[in-house]
């Protein structure tokens, strides 16, 4: 059991890298504490676009006072060099004592070779201390950099008789949501308050949101696009270095040029078809911003695993699934899901909405995708269930 004070200035050293979400992408989040007689003396986090690794961020503040200090970090020291110097190297200038890490770095360059530079220089090095914090806190940067690939985490949200309704969280009777058309709709015997309108809570609400910002694509369905009209984007109004990257998987190209969508692109809307890339409505799509990228498919549908690896290929490191049934189990059986959170709200919803079942729902126990590592969270009067259906530090 490690001494209060190093367990705490770990977990600032997380705390620090946590101000990279939607900031150090591609690149992990790494936040790094100099500590010296007991005191923190620097400190430092990374960003994408400030160059410069927490280490060296630290180093620098701290200047002629790290000698003999201990650095605690939730990342290994890389020791190559990229856009920057191997910060192993750099700590072994500033005479650094001592080095508390949280994991080591899954990136194949480095994978342990940083500590084995620290420790030869006759460095003190500690690997362990808060590792399943520092893991989850970097899986998406773990699942890419080791397969070149996006972690996929698939979100829903469910009453407790096992409703759900679609992206934005509406209830599935649509009462007073936007078509796609631009037309407002009411349910007949149904009202427009909020809770009407909503399954879960705005705690709920506030916390996907939370998810959208740390992704750095999200993915639906053309039917979702066509019931709710919806934006997909980050309403948390905190900073990020690049947009969220909105992408509807549409096998016909449907998407209505005049839906919320297409008409907010910014070179931040791609689609994903098996309809001719040089169609007019594909033309269409580019002259209004949005790319339209053709894959080979299965019969008429996308592959969605191909899909995957273009993500990856741009350099997305994690997606969120915000979608329905359809496009839900078609990636539960492609195998691109890596993560599951879903939103339980504390009410019956009974014939109004629609069921939660798939399309291709398992027809024995055997045959059902078991969840790892499940843990539970409350958001005011819901919870949420979250898991994993591997070890997302390692391929497919």
């Amino acid at each position: 059991m490690p001494p209060a004070d190093e367990a705490a200035f770990m977990d600032r050293a997380l705390e620090l890298a946590a101000r990279g979400i939607a900031l150090a992408s591609p690149n992990p989040m790494v936040g790094a504490v100099l500590v010296r007689d007991g005191k923190i003396i620097a400190e430092g986090f990374h960003t994408y676009e400030g160059v410069r690794h927490a280490e060296v961020v630290a180093l620098d503040a701290a200047g002629a006072a790290a000698r003999g200090a201990a650095l605690y970090i939730n990342l290994e020291p890389c020791c190559h060099t990229g856009r920057t110097g191997p910060c192993s190297q750099a700590l072994i200038a500033a005479g650094v004592a001592r080095v508390v890490a949280a994991m080591p770095d899954p990136n194949p360059r480095v994978a342990g070779r940083g500590f084995e530079q620290l420790r030869a220089a006759g460095i003190e090095v500690s690997v362990g201390l808060r590792e399943l914090e520092a893991r989850r806190l970097n899986e998406a940067f773990g699942r890419w950099i080791v397969s070149r690939e996006p972690l996929v985490t698939l979100k829903s949200a469910l009453t407790l008789d096992g409703q759900f309704v679609l992206p934005g969280q509406r209830a599935a009777t649509r009462a007073g949501a936007r078509k796609a058309s631009g037309k407002q709709t009411r349910t007949k015997g149904v009202g427009t308050s909020e809770s009407d309108r909503w399954i879960s809570s705005p705690e709920s609400r506030a916390e996907v949101q939370h998810m959208r910002h740390a992704s750095d694509a999200l993915l639906a369905g053309i039917g979702t696009v066509l019931m709710d009209d919806p934006l997909l984007t980050d309403r948390t109004g905190l900073p990020r270095r690049r947009k969220l990257l909105r992408v509807v998987m549409d096998t016909r190209l449907r998407l209505p040029l005049h839906s919320q969508l297409v008409r907010s692109a910014d070179r931040d809307m791609l689609v994903f078809t098996r309809a001719a890339e040089t169609s007019p409505k594909a033309r269409a799509l580019r002259r209004a911003g949005v790319e339209v990228v053709r894959l080979r498919g299965r019969g008429a549908k996308p592959d969605l695993v191909q899909a995957v690896a273009e993500l990856g290929r741009r350099e997305i490191l994690s997606v969120l699934l915000e979608a329905g049934a359809t496009l839900n189990s078609a990636a539960l059986a492609a195998g691109i899901v890596d993560k599951m959170r879903v939103f339980y709200a504390p009410k019956v919803a009974g014939a109004i909405a629609r069921r939660a079942g798939t399309k291709s729902m398992p027809t024995t126990l055997e045959a059902a995708k078991e969840l790892q590592n499940v843990t539970m969270q409350t958001f005011g009067p819901d919870f949420a269930i979250e898991g994993y259906f591997r070890d997302v530090y390692r391929t497919r």
